[in-house]
């Protein structure tokens, strides 16, 4: 028997919850991870947002696709699914923060964190990650045993509901958004700018970098080009002088602002955006002006940002105006990496035999 983390939002959670309770779905993206999981493991339930364990799960088939909806009355995304048996499955008020000492100072994710901290969230990224033995088993006693016990742990209401994206009814389907509420941050002063401009401009480095490793051609804007080259020192003809592209004036001057493209010959393969900024929004609003552009353009887009700044991100790219591209959802199309998951992946060994696909362990999508 082995353990996996099985990540909920609020909305999927209160979707769980008012269901039948004998299926848990994930994207089809995460198959290769399914094919490992068998009947007998079990699925620890973590909640997003609010970071609280939710309750434990034993899985009682392989892995299958079903399109039916059960989450939501249509275009419900989660279609490979297990059939499961709740072991535990807590109320809301009953659930248990990871912050707590008995829990925080015993999992290897979080132990050596401070609780303030964004750091540590990158080990929760991801369903079907595969948890530790011993950590799995002391997590499943601590949830069975807060079932009897039902010790309260208060949330705060208000942020809780302000969590729960709303469901916009249209003729097609139906669309997910948020409206952020404005964030009173103040302004940074031109130190703290400098140091943030400092750090996207590595990161954008070791995009390129990566990129490059793979076999693929780069493009910078030519206005971060001289800062990202003195970083990475590429190759003479690692970044293109142009772009070979047959698009219009418009979409051509929209592209060539993008902070990292990775090209296979005349083709855009991956699109990288790099939010610095606390709104995180200028490179939101680029990858959206794209789509709009070029609804029928099939490229993987990302929002590159510090794992501090995730729920900021998906709260922007949940907003109405995103939502509804003649080409689908942002949230569908564009998907989200950390600094921190750039950093790992630069770190890897044999860059130059790895697939771009390795991005599917490492990006995020906004629920």
């Amino acid at each position: 028997m082995n353990y996996y983390l099985d990540l909920f939002s609020p909305e999927t959670y209160e979707a769980f919850t008012k269901s039948s309770r004998d299926i848990s779905g994930f994207r089809t993206r995460q198959t290769k991870a399914a094919k490992r999981i068998h009947p007998g493991d079990r699925f620890l339930c973590y909640m997003t947002r609010v970071s609280r364990w939710i309750g434990v799960l034993e899985v009682t088939s392989e892995a299958f696709n079903d399109d039916t909806p059960i989450f939501y009355p249509q275009d419900d995304p989660f279609i490979l699914r297990f059939k499961v048996k709740p072991i535990v499955w807590l109320q809301k008020e009953n659930t248990v923060p990871i912050h707590e000492d008995e829990i925080w100072n015993r999992l290897s994710a979080t132990k050596d964190h401070l609780k303030t901290s964004k750091t540590w969230t990158g080990k929760f990224r991801g369903s079907l990650v595969l948890i530790d033995r011993k950590e799995g088993e002391f997590l499943e006693q601590l949830l069975v045993r807060q079932a009897t016990a039902q010790e309260n742990f208060p949330l705060d209401e208000d942020k809780y509901r302000r969590s729960l994206p709303q469901r916009i009814q249209r003729a097609e389907k139906t669309v997910v958004v948020t409206v952020p509420e404005v964030e009173k941050t103040p302004l940074a002063t031109e130190e703290e700018t400098e140091i943030l401009v400092r750090e996207s401009i590595k990161i954008q480095a070791m995009l390129a970098n990566i990129g490059h490793k793979m076999g693929f051609t780069i493009w910078l804007p030519k206005h971060d080009r001289r800062a990202v080259t003195a970083e990475w020192k590429p190759a003479s003809n690692a970044v293109l002088e142009r772009l070979p592209l047959n698009y219009d004036d418009v979409t051509l001057k929209t592209i060539e602002q993008i902070d990292v493209l990775w090209l296979k010959g005349r083709s855009i393969v991956r699109a990288f955006e790099i939010e610095h900024t606390t709104a995180v929004y200028s490179g939101i609003l680029r990858m959206a002006d794209l789509m709009a552009l070029q609804p029928n353009m099939d490229i993987k887009i990302h929002i590159v940002a510090p794992d501090s700044r995730k729920d900021k991100v998906f709260q922007e790219i949940l907003r109405p105006v995103f939502s509804l591209l003649e080409r689908g959802a942002l949230s569908e199309l564009c998907t989200f990496i950390s600094y921190e998951s750039v950093q790992e992946v630069a770190e890897l060994e044999h860059l130059s035999h790895l697939s771009d696909s390795v991005w599917e362990e490492y990006e995020e999508e906004a629920e």
